[in-house]
């Protein structure tokens, strides 16, 4: 066994001579490759750090499978599934006989709910509303209207929000990925309640509804949600049928749901020249359908309901799922000629919860309310009715709360707002008694009076009570899941002294005494826990409900990773105590060793605060600055000190006996790598001053980053501030915009087309072409040939144009890794073809990318051939080293790119880019591309280098591997633990949890890293065993 101590062998420089040390770490003829797997006799099976790496991290989805599962439970609800008239409860009536036990009869003939996806509140109550929506305004200061600020619950995403506005509850975090696949809403809703009592819905708008209530529609046209690019037709296929359906009888309830307003945020965000002909839009659509609701009332009839509202806001990006008020705060408008006309100036709008529209529709609509519904009912739209109507209104509403209360916690009579509604209900009994008896005096009134208010305070605190009981944790599945993943991380970080060293190769522990018995001792202890937890619970468990054979497997895996880490920890304990142990590696850490290993860790601390989480991006550009200044202080002690026999940068780099000698030969071994190379940005003047150039790099790097964070403003604080990116993006600087486009393009392809084919490079350049025809075809940015404004169209073939050449790229680069594992002596081909699978990732994020963010994907290369030529190469820095440093920008560009730990910040236009309808797999690859492309930019430039690194040093790409995977579970790990201990925060939901999900995301990308990582060392271990 290699038993390089694991401070030295992780964080130290690579020694000059590598095949010495390798020597000494070879022992016996069981010596394997990097990435391969080897048996030694009955005792150890070997396996390479990149296959460990790649298991460790496999197993790692599991645990987190399991912990997302516990953290993200099922909501509380009823025991009964669906509310029916025979569970309406009678009038309370102190002894008296009442004679109303039926469900209240409808307030409202037809209803109408006109929602507008994305409908953020300042676009009525704000300018843009006096502007651009002149009707709603008049309704909103002088109509028969009641108007509201409604407070939607994180996520701000389409289908949660539905299922709020028709089932009055909270929907669950996870349901922002069941958003892009929507099922059937089984839960007890309005719409099915309407449907059972007979009325006839039409629908027009976003097919979401058609999937979450199939079969409830006497008439139905849908349109995709998901397509973004298109903002005219969507809303035109809605709007086309209204004339038709208003003129007929034959529907009781018609629900619109217009996209057209979300997908222009998305494109182009909320202060777009296209969001006033939009809003504007909208605005006629109100007038027609409330001049034709009005002109057929009749005398006597009930009145109708229109229902404005929207399912979520905008935030200043454009985009929506996190919980900034943008996002969160969203027009309510109900108008009816029921309400009394305002006489005075409108007052600012009330605010209330989403979840407050469920009760009041049912009760609209003469329906029983949702069982699971936590809304209260908005008290102006019934204060036209008698008390007794008003009193049994609020009474159905406050038995449908205790009843949710009662079901779903256990002291739920000693709950305030439980004891609150039995007051009132008595007080309501004893009112109902005395207006029986026939007493109209002033102590019935105020009576009344007293009643309804004290029934206001109990539903408020009632649905309160059940908001914060609104989800319970599974904590025996979390438990389960964090552990595996605990003992992931022990692992990897207990195998780093093996999987480091030169061999880079770890050792299984598989049948010793100690750890067969250990081993079916836990096997006994985790399956007796499980017995018990599962026959004790009260609570649906997800591990518990899982078949026994799955279960079985999971604790015999949890057993064995505990038995391995046991055993390697005893080794590591045995041969620190060894008297023939050789400390063949006592160095001295240097101060970038420091700032890595402690910038990484303090990170991963930082997270247990939300203000941090919010504001992560400040922490990564804090980093990645210290780093800049690191490597200038070692780029000036290289130049200046180390010639004249510093003794700091001994410890750097391997003792000889002539010092001067050695950095003069890596020096020229620099020189002539360069030459190899030949750089098409490397000129001669670049060559002759290749000292001071390497000097002034980390300043230049320096000044890149500082620019890049003017670009986009990202987290919470400052999202709001105006930058560089607003002023590029908007239309009175297209013109602007197109030069930085071009210029970015030309700049890509020179910074990137040295190292390719000459058939790679004729698609780069027609790529990149195809890229500006893209956006100019869209409108984004002006066809220099082209004098008249273009109409902008969906640039569907412009894009696929560039899919072609992006797929061209990619083939041949593999096409080359296919042609180095077969031909053994082709060492070229690996290098070309890996360099060209970057190059077709980089073709494809420029297409996906925002116009303004190509600016970021040219500082991003600028910065890796600077890091590549000048420093790393120069200063010959170790793969565990490079690999954190490649780590670092990679984290800083994801926040570049405008990023941030909130849903609101993904670009979920990038995902249709090239697409006629909605396509789920590659809608989802291409959003998540776009969003994690800094990371996964880095990381496959790592490789590439790592790759170039491999004739010095044959385990640079399993070194690199291992390192990765230990970085990418070191935050997950860490993060599980503190969401665990801070599950009851007051941010866990709109701060926490969507960081978690960016998490876990992340990991399943590092993943495939990894396996790319595997296949590549394979092949080169394989040419070097031949």
């Amino acid at each position: 066994m290699c038993t390089t101590s694991a401070l030295h062998t992780g964080l130290s420089h690579a020694p000059p001579r590598a095949q010495d040390v390798t020597r000494k770490c070879r022992r016996g003829r069981f010596a394997t490759a990097a990435s391969g797997v080897n048996v030694s006799p009955g005792v150890t099976m070997r396996v390479g750090s990149s296959v460990l790496a790649c298991c460790c991290l496999l197993l790692q989805l599991l645990g987190l499978a399991l912990f997302l599962r516990g953290f993200f439970p099922v909501p509380v609800r009823s025991q009964s599934r669906k509310n029916s008239v025979s569970d309406i409860p009678s009038e309370p009536s102190a002894g008296a006989k009442s004679n109303w036990t039926a469900l209240p009869s409808p307030l409202f003939k037809k209803t109408v709910i006109f929602l507008i996806d994305a409908f953020r509140q300042d676009f009525v109550f704000g300018p843009k509303g006096k502007m651009h929506m002149p009707y709603m305004t008049e309704m909103v200061e002088k109509g028969t209207t009641h108007s509201f600020i409604a407070k939607a619950t994180a996520p701000t995403v389409t289908m949660p929000r539905i299922k709020a506005l028709t089932t009055g509850s909270i929907p669950g975090f996870i349901d922002i990925i069941m958003n892009l696949n929507s099922q059937e809403l089984l839960d007890d809703n309005l719409i099915w309640q309407a449907k059972q009592a007979g009325r006839r819905i039409v629908f027009y708008g976003d097919d979401t509804w058609i999937r979450l209530f199939p079969k409830h529609f006497v008439e139905h046209d849908g349109t995709t949600s998901f397509f973004v690019s298109d903002f005219t037709e969507v809303d035109y296929n809605v709007t086309r049928h209204l004339d038709n359906v208003l003129s007929r009888n034959d529907w009781d309830i018609l629900i619109l749901h217009y996209l057209g307003l979300d997908h222009i945020g998305h494109l182009t965000g909320p202060h777009s020249h296209l969001v006033g002909p939009k809003l504007f839009e909208m605005d006629n659509v109100l007038k027609k359908i409330h001049t034709s609701l009005m002109v057929k009332e009749e005398d006597g009839s009930l009145p109708s309901l229109i229902v404005v509202c929207g399912d979520h806001g905008m935030s200043e990006t454009g985009s929506h799922g996190g919980s900034s008020d943008e996002e969160i705060e969203t027009p309510l408008l109900l108008i009816s000629s029921s309400f009394e006309r305002k006489g005075e100036p409108a007052k600012a709008p009330d605010i209330l919860q989403q979840t407050d529209l469920a009760p009041t529709l049912a009760i609209g609509l003469g329906l029983p309310i949702p069982r699971n519904s936590l809304g209260t009912l908005i008290h102006p739209v019934i204060e036209q009715k008698t008390m007794r109507e008003q009193l049994r209104y609020f009474h159905l509403n406050g038995y449908q709360l205790s009843t949710l209360l009662r079901e779903n916690v256990e002291s739920s009579e000693k709950d305030v707002g439980f004891e609150q509604f039995k007051k009132a209900e008595k007080s309501h009994g004893n009112w109902i008694k005395l207006y029986l008896e026939g007493n109209t005096s002033e102590v019935l009134t105020n009576l009344g009076r007293k009643v309804l208010k004290q029934y206001i305070e109990a539903l408020m605190k009632l649905s309160s009570s059940l908001s914060k009981q609104v989800a319970e944790y599974d904590m025996y599945s979390m438990t389960v899941g964090a552990i595996i993943t605990l003992e992931i991380l022990f692992l990897l970080l207990l195998s780093v002294p093996n999987a480091l060293c030169s061999r880079a190769e770890f050792e299984v522990p598989l049948s010793s005494p100690f750890f067969s018995l250990l081993f079916y001792l836990l096997c006994l202890v985790l399956a007796a826990i499980h017995v018990i937890v599962c026959t004790s619970t009260e609570n649906v468990c997800f591990f518990c409900s899982i078949s026994w054979v799955m279960a079985i497997g999971i604790m015999t895996l949890m057993s064995a990773l505990c038995c391995i880490i046991l055993s390697t920890f005893g080794k590591m304990l045995s041969n620190a105590k060894s008297p023939n142990k050789r400390p063949d590696s006592v160095s001295l850490w240097s101060e970038l060793d420091v700032i890595l290993l402690m910038g990484t860790l303090g990170h991963v601390l930082s997270m247990g605060a939300s203000s941090f989480i919010e504001e992560e991006h400040q922490t990564w550009y804090f980093l990645v600055n210290t780093l800049c200044l690191a490597l200038a202080q070692n780029m000036c002690r290289k130049y200046f000190l180390v010639k004249k026999g510093n003794p700091i940068d001994l410890a750097t780099h391997k003792r000889t006996d002539n010092e001067g000698a050695y950095i003069k030969e890596i020096y020229d071994m620099h020189k002539k790598e360069m030459r190899e190379e030949r750089l098409p940005i490397l000129s001669r003047f670049v060559k002759d001053h290749e000292k001071w150039i390497a000097l002034s790099s980390p300043w230049a790097i320096l000044i890149c980053c500082r620019l890049l964070r003017s670009l986009n403003q990202t987290g919470v604080q400052w999202i709001h501030r105006p930058d560089f990116g607003h002023w590029l993006t908007s239309s009175e600087h297209k013109a602007e915009l197109s030069f930085l486009v071009a210029v970015s393009l030309v700049m890509i392809f020179i910074l990137i087309q040295g190292r390719c084919s000459f058939v790679s490079k004729v698609a780069l350049a027609f790529g990149l072409l195809g890229v500006y025809s893209y956006r100019a075809a869209i409108g984004h940015v002006l066809y220099p040939w082209q004098q008249s404004t273009k109409e902008i169209s969906k640039g569907i073939t412009e894009a696929r144009f560039v899919y072609i050449f992006v797929l061209g790229i990619l083939i041949t680069g593999i096409k080359d890794l296919i042609k180095s594992q077969v031909i053994i002596t082709d060492s070229k081909a690996k290098s070309v073809g890996l360099w060209e699978v970057y190059c077709g990732l980089v073709l494809l994020a420029a297409l996906l990318f925002r116009p303004h963010n190509l600016a970021v994907l040219v500082f991003c290369l600028l910065i890796q051939s600077t890091l590549t030529m000048f420093i790393w190469k120069i200063l010959k820095y170790d793969a565990a080293q490079v690999t954190l440093m490649h780590y670092w920008f990679g984290q800083a560009f994801f926040f570049f790119q405008g990023n941030s730990n909130t849903i609101s910040t993904v670009d979920v236009s990038a995902g249709f880019v090239g697409l006629d309808n909605y396509i789920e797999v590659p809608a989802v690859f291409l959003t998540v591309f776009t969003t994690y492309s800094g990371p996964l930019l880095w990381s496959i430039h790592l490789l590439c280098y790592l790759n170039s690194e491999s004739s010095r040093l044959s385990t640079s790409i399993a070194h690199g591997c291992y390192c990765y995977a230990i970085i990418r579970s070191l935050p997950v790990t860490i993060y599980i633990i503190l969401i665990t201990v801070l599950r009851y925060h007051l941010f866990i939901w709109s701060v926490f949890s969507p960081k978690l999900l960016y998490e876990v995301i992340h990991l399943l990308i590092s993943v495939f890293v990894c396996l790319f990582f595997t296949a590549v060392d394979k092949n080169q271990m394989a040419k070097s065993d031949v």
